[in-house]
């Protein structure tokens, strides 16, 4: 089903944001398909499709909207994006890539789909597209669609990912989409690729996840945004984290955060992270936030902060699911350190992982310089290879 009179609308992020919004807000209305015994749409159901321009050559782009599930189990609205490569259907179908995109923003208008580089900010697109993957993209929830984003809410993302590869199924079945998938992110997208893995089993038995892999995941929360807050950047996610929470969980803000700061931080939660221009722009109101914004010493430290942060963090993946992980050795956002300790985390819980510690990179960098790596790891997970590990190594 297409997106009816959103369809005829110019593409212009106001105009469509304003469509997906009303979309979204009749879904809810919306009856499961013939065969759902009257229930509502499952969860990955492709609710509205919409084709995108300007797309890699040879390949189809559309921006969706599909269901998926909220914190309280509630159906939601997402949208995302699925680009399909051209050529022959190999034997078997096409295999799906989920990219789970880095930090954008906490706002709706900071959905992927919508950004003039949203083929770019996929990393390693067009290797994937040149190997025959569908790659399945989504906003998470809250960006794109109405409501606030649960900005490094492992959950949340988790099932967007999960239901945007249930979606692509669905929009490529022409394309003749198989069932094996991998899921690809960077930071707040490595968390999701994380989360994705340790929920694929529960939430979307039907699906074969091949492989996980991340480059520079938020993993242990407590411990990056304490030890972030004389960075820029993290400033920015800890402030992101702290509005987000405090709207999605009803954490009290104002126990955590000086008065003064929380203008700043209401700032910060408006704007949007597209281009390393953004990023920059960024750095005034950054500046504004010492570490001393904080009210608490450490936000571990105090209720309901540590439970959420604990809650956040993705534990070990079931050892069945190999892991490729990327981290640059400069990042001072993702500490390499924080990194290592998750991987010897999952290499204790019995899984297979693929490290690799590149030098001199920092955050913004890693998943461009890492995808060549991970895309080929993906690839052997597809063809069945077995799956390599350096958990012996330093």
């Amino acid at each position: 089903m297409r997106l009816g009179a959103c369809a005829v609308r110019v593409f212009g992020m106001v105009a469509l944001a304003a469509c997906l919004q009303t979309v979204a807000a009749g879904v809810e209305a919306r009856q499961a398909p013939a065969g759902g015994a009257g229930a509502r749409a499952a969860p990955g159901t492709l609710l509205d499709w919409q084709p995108l321009p300007n797309a890699p050559e040879g390949a189809a782009a559309y921006r969706v909207l599909y269901r998926s599930t909220g914190l309280r189990g509630e159906p939601i609205a997402v949208s995302g994006a699925i680009i399909v490569p051209g050529g022959p259907i190999p034997p078997g179908g096409r295999p799906i890539v989920a990219w789970a995109h880095p930090t954008t923003g906490v706002v709706d208008k900071c959905a992927p789909s919508l950004a003039r580089g949203l083929y770019r900010s996929i990393q390693g697109l067009g290797e994937m597209l040149a190997r025959g993957y569908i790659v399945a993209a989504t906003d998470y929830p809250g960006l794109g669609t109405p409501g606030v984003h649960p900005y490094l809410v492992g959950i949340s993302e988790g099932r967007a990912v999960l239901d945007s590869v249930r979606a692509a199924h669905q929009l490529a079945k022409p394309a003749g989409a198989a069932p094996a998938f991998a899921v690809w992110g960077h930071s707040q997208g490595g968390q999701a690729s994380l989360f994705t893995g340790i929920l694929a089993r529960s939430y979307a038995p039907e699906l074969t996840l091949v492989g996980v892999a991340a480059a520079a995941p938020a993993t242990e929360l407590a411990t990056l945004m304490m030890a972030d807050l004389d960075t820029s950047g993290g400033k920015n996610l800890t402030a992101m984290t702290l509005w987000s929470w405090s709207r999605v969980y009803g954490a009290p803000i104002t126990k955590v955060v000086t008065p003064a700061a929380l203008p700043v931080i209401d700032e910060l939660a408006n704007d949007c992270i597209e281009t390393i221009v953004d990023v920059l722009e960024r750095r005034g109101p950054s500046r504004a936030l010492d570490r001393s914004f904080l009210a608490v010493d450490n936000l571990a430290d105090r209720e309901p902060w540590r439970s959420l942060l604990a809650r956040n963090t993705p534990g070990p993946l079931p050892p069945g699911i190999p892991v490729f992980l990327a981290q640059g050795s400069a990042d001072n956002l993702v500490l390499p350190r924080v990194t290592l300790d998750y991987r010897a985390r999952l290499c204790r819980a019995g899984s297979r992982v693929a490290f690799d510690l590149v030098p001199g990179v920092g955050h913004l960098s890693i998943a461009r310089d890492a995808a060549p790596a991970a895309i080929d790891w993906i690839g052997d997970r597809f063809a069945g290879e077995p799956a390599p590990s350096n958990c012996g190594a330093n």
